[in-house]
């Protein structure tokens, strides 16, 4: 069985390569620093990549990010590959509307016992998720036909292909040593990192070619557009051996899947989170270091993944992806003063104000700076807003209508409505997610189906932050019911830190079946909970209760009406409020209520602070 492997590094290195397993497959992208090769100017922050298999094809979506603020001059994305693969651009908007769709959110809303106060409880106390992650900037190229000259420098390395991909040109290289290669590279105008060497040659040996791409001339960073590469196989895998070249540590690795069944890791491990170690008061904060330190765990030892969403393709929403308004050909003959109102009228761009433009399509800027820049001293939405007031400015040698025309219908039509056709096709999506640090890139990662599995969906996990009479709070609806100790209003509780473990669960998952369970620290988990809880709750206060069996002892469940998280947890529910089960409902008497009030009592202010509500936070 072939697969091809796909790593990419957010502008300093992508790779992908398609092996009969158990080869391991990897590739890096290296940056010339402006003539000192030993110093990079950017460094790997995270991936994203999108595989669709199908037919016994892969394609393989890669998503470049960098970081606006450095430059890179010229970098070598190597890519080794097994046969022949083909090239496209991916739609930018994909993986926007990917990561919208998929990422986990962990949120709170606050309630507490309906006999304790008169109003409605806490209120919303605010809903969001783990922190912030962007996806990769807007790209744009000028169309050029880059490419190379076809001929074999460097001793034993020969062009095997030659290509041109939206704002890349691409060559497929077949060479006897990683010394050749590099030379090649060199003699080209690449840039490699002469430390690969070592990698390039296992890579040799293991009968690969290499894809090599770089931005067209004239390009530069700021153009870069995903990538797509398809390929003969059927097991997506993310080789990760040359990404350590440059990777920055614990860096971000997410992988997107389409298909018809839910995918999971082959060869790492599959982590399923310690939810008590997540910060949920303040919205899961922390989320990556949970990450990191659970799929760092033992037997985990740094090789594992966690699931962040799998379910229905129907989660993506199809905005901005595609539009039938679209229509590359309207530009082939037009004249420049009418390409901003004819970019607005198909949907693709916004209305124009003082210094800047908005645009509905991520790449759509990056094309007119490419084929109709404003010129020195003029702000873009002051030019792009008044082409006719602007047309002696415009420069004619840079407007081409032809190639404005097709790398319009390259890089924004033909993607976006594949894209949607993909998404149509394929009813399962799955979003996997891990970091890697260098030292831990050592083994590249292999994906399979599993048709048993069950859904997965973190994009919406909302606790309940519960109050009951006698002032205790705690969060529900975590499988494991934590107390939230207030005094001083507190943040989330670091339970036995030395003792508590970042992972619930360690398994791997076969083919077929249920997973396998390496490790399991529930019973752990409850344990150090219940010690917590019992150190930090207050003794219960003597209730006034009232009869509300009618005298004949019938069990009752008065009070704690409003819980209905269906969570285990406080409160008086069906256990009454003093934890009794005698037929009595237990509600608060007056000077309860007055003290469930008091200004200073400390779960009042938290009260107070959750009905403020906090501020949403949503992952990329």
């Amino acid at each position: 069985m072939k697969n091809l492997s796909i790593s990419l590094l957010g502008l300093t290195a992508a790779a992908l390569a398609a092996w009969p397993r158990p080869a391991n497959a990897c590739g890096g992208t290296f940056c010339d620093s402006a003539g000192n090769p030993m110093e990079m100017p950017v460094n790997q922050s995270g991936e994203n990549i999108f595989f669709v298999v199908a037919d016994g094809e892969v394609e393989a979506h890669i998503q470049i990010q960098y970081d606006p603020t450095t430059t890179a001059p010229q970098f070598a994305w190597i890519v080794p590959v097994m046969g022949t693969p083909s090239f496209e651009v991916g739609s930018q908007q994909l993986f926007i509307n990917l990561a919208n769709g998929t990422v986990p959110s962990y949120g709170w809303v606050g309630q507490d016992e309906s006999d304790c106060f008169s109003d409605d409880g806490f209120g919303d106390g605010g809903f969001g998720s783990c922190g912030d992650t962007t996806g990769g900037g807007e790209a744009g190229g000028d169309g050029g036909t880059g490419g190379e000259d076809g001929g074999t420098t460097g001793g034993g390395t020969e062009v095997v292909l030659e290509d041109t991909v939206g704002a890349f040109s691409a060559v497929v290289l077949n060479s006897t040593s990683s010394d050749d290669l590099l030379l090649w590279l060199s003699d080209n105008g690449y840039y490699a990192d002469p430390n690969s060497a070592p990698i390039l040659q296992q890579y040799i040996d293991e009968g690969a070619q290499f894809a090599a791409f770089r931005l067209t001339q004239g390009a530069d960073v700021g153009e870069i557009h995903p990538v797509v590469i398809r390929y003969a196989g059927s097991e997506p895998c993310i080789p990760i051996r040359l990404t350590q070249i440059a990777a920055e540590e614990d860096m971000d690795i997410r992988a997107f899947f389409l298909g018809d069944a839910r995918i999971v890791p082959t060869n790492y491990r599959h982590v399923e989170l310690n939810p008590v170690k997540l910060d949920w008061v303040q919205l899961g904060i922390n989320y990556k270091e949970v990450v990191t330190m659970a799929v760092d765990s033992p037997l985990a030892d740094g090789h594992a993944f966690v699931t962040e969403f799998a379910g229905g393709s129907d989660v993506v929403e199809r905005d901005g992806i595609f539009a039938d308004t679209w229509d590359a050909s309207a530009f082939a003959a037009i004249d420049p003063t009418l390409v901003v109102a004819t970019l607005q009228a198909q949907g693709l761009m916004g209305d124009c104000v003082a210094q800047m433009c908005t645009f509905n399509h991520p790449l759509v800027r990056g094309l007119l700076l490419a084929w109709l820049p404003p010129p020195d001293g003029v702000q873009e939405g002051e030019f792009w807003g008044d082409l006719e007031g602007h047309a002696a400015e415009i420069d004619l040698v840079t407007w081409e209508a032809t190639a404005f025309s097709g790398a319009l219908q390259e890089r924004v039509v033909a993607p976006g409505a594949h894209a949607i056709t993909l998404l149509d096709t394929h009813p399962t999506l799955t979003r996997l997610y891990t970091t890697l640090s260098p030292h831990e890139m050592t083994e590249d990662p292999l994906f399979h189906a599993n048709y048993e599995v069950p859904e997965v969906d973190n994009t919406a996990r909302v606790a309940t932050f519960f109050a009951s009479c006698e002032g205790a709070t705690e969060m529900q609806g975590l499988g494991i019911t934590p107390a939230v100790e207030t005094q001083g209003i507190k943040a989330w509780p670091d339970i036995a830190p030395d003792e508590m473990p970042w992972a619930l669960r360690i398994e791997t998952v076969p083919v077929s079946g249920a997973p396998m369970v390496l490790v399991d620290n529930t019973a752990q988990v409850e344990m150090l909970v219940d010690a917590w809880n019992q150190m930090v709750s207050p003794a219960p206060p003597q209730l006034s209760c009232h009869d509300d069996s009618g005298g004949d002892g019938s069990a009752s469940a008065s009070g704690g009406s409003n819980d209905s998280s269906g969570s285990s947890g406080g409160g008086a529910g069906a256990e009454g409020g003093d934890g009794q089960t005698t037929g009595r409902g237990c509600g608060c008497n007056s000077a309860q209520r007055t003290a469930g009030r008091d200004a200073t009592s400390p779960a009042w202010w938290l009260a107070v602070m959750i009905g403020a509500g906090l501020r949403r936070r949503r992952a990329r």
